[in-house]
């Protein structure tokens, strides 16, 4: 009979996305994770496969902070906002994983559940097939750009000690040649990360619901 497992999928994980979150994803190593759980090194390769299984642990912890869907609307638009805002606060809770968010696949249950609540609600709205596929990648990849692009540019609500020099320099473009770069400056210095997402989301939803009225006139939309 082979031992009992000292340390559970969770803790791995747990321990992994804090070592993440607290110093990036270049501190996370072997060495690293069995400090944080208290053991050896060699240790913890009967749990991961070398880099690889580190980086599947720091993905599967930000998909499994998501909450998964309690409950079907009667509208699948309302479905689809409330997993995608899910997704995207989870995203937004751990933005030192954003980059192994854009570049991995993992394959665990967590993941898997989340993809599918999201694949559910696209199908409530009618999605099948090839426009199911385009669809899931239109919103999952807007929900992962949509974190990268706030926490990450320019205009990043959250980097308040550089927001301020940001925009002054913004105002002070000339009106002439960038009125559009002016305008979003100042519309991002009265609103919330909170409130831009959600907006966006609507116009995606929105484009969702014509493509689906437009390919099936008599559908419910």
């Amino acid at each position: 009979m082979p031992a009992p497992r000292k340390f559970t999928h969770e803790q791995l994980r747990d321990a992994a996305l804090a070592i993440v979150d607290e110093q990036g994803l270049d501190a996370l190593t072997m060495r690293a994770l069995a400090a944080r759980l208290g053991t050896g090194a060699m240790t913890i390769y009967n749990y991961v496969d070398r880099r690889d299984g580190l980086d599947g642990l720091v993905t599967s912890g930000v998909w499994a902070s998501a909450p998964l869907w309690a409950e079907r609307h009667p509208d699948w638009r309302d479905d689809l906002r409330e997993v995608a805002s899910g997704l995207w606060r989870a995203v937004r809770a751990h933005p030192n994983a954003i980059p192994l968010l854009l570049t991995r696949r993992t394959q665990d249950w967590t993941t898997l559940d989340q993809a599918e609540a999201l694949l559910e609600a696209l199908r409530r709205g009618g999605f099948r097939g090839f426009a199911l596929l385009a669809a899931f990648r239109a919103v999952s990849g807007f929900v992962a750009g949509f974190a990268q692009a706030e926490l990450a540019g320019p205009l990043s609500l959250t980097k308040e000690d550089n927001f301020a020099a940001v925009l002054a320099r913004m105002r002070a473009l000339p009106i002439g040649r960038y009125p559009g770069l002016r305008e979003v400056a100042e519309a991002a210095a009265a609103t919330s990360p909170t409130a831009e997402f959600t907006e966006a989301l609507d116009l995606v939803i929105a484009g969702l619901s014509s493509a689906r009225r437009a390919e099936s006139p008599d559908s419910v939309c």
